[in-house]
């Protein structure tokens, strides 16, 4: 029987993280290069700045957008999954410690997750 402790838990964790940054980048990779094939020729206006379009500002927006067709929503995917790979790191945290029974750092872990979670979820 496999007996759950901190380095089980760590090896879990560098998994996740791994596995989040390499499936981000390969996504961020894929949008980028369709982009330029679609875009690549196009000449840049560095005198105007403009923002980011209201259908990449918030994590909803950008699922929604995304396609095979919508490059810029690829890469905005991908960039989003980067961002959640840490609080995928904080939710097996919390599950580590609920299961080694640790009262104080599941509680410190609920609101850092809580937070990250609020911050993700709506606009700003």
């Amino acid at each position: 029987m496999n007996q759950w402790n901190d380095e089980r838990l760590e090896r879990i964790i560098s998994v996740v993280l791994r596995t989040g940054v390499v499936i981000s980048a390969v996504i961020v990779l894929l949008g980028g290069a369709g982009y330029l094939v679609l875009h690549g020729s196009e000449s840049a206006n560095y005198h105007v700045f403009l923002g980011a379009p209201a259908e990449y500002r918030s994590a909803r927006a950008i699922i929604r957008a995304s396609g095979p067709s919508n490059f810029r929503a690829v890469i905005q995917f991908g960039l989003l999954l980067l961002i959640a790979t840490p609080i995928a790191r904080v939710a097996f945290s919390l599950v580590g410690f609920a299961m080694e029974r640790d009262r104080t750092y599941v509680a410190i872990t609920s609101v850092v997750l809580a937070v990250l979670l609020y911050s993700l979820a709506f606009e700003h």
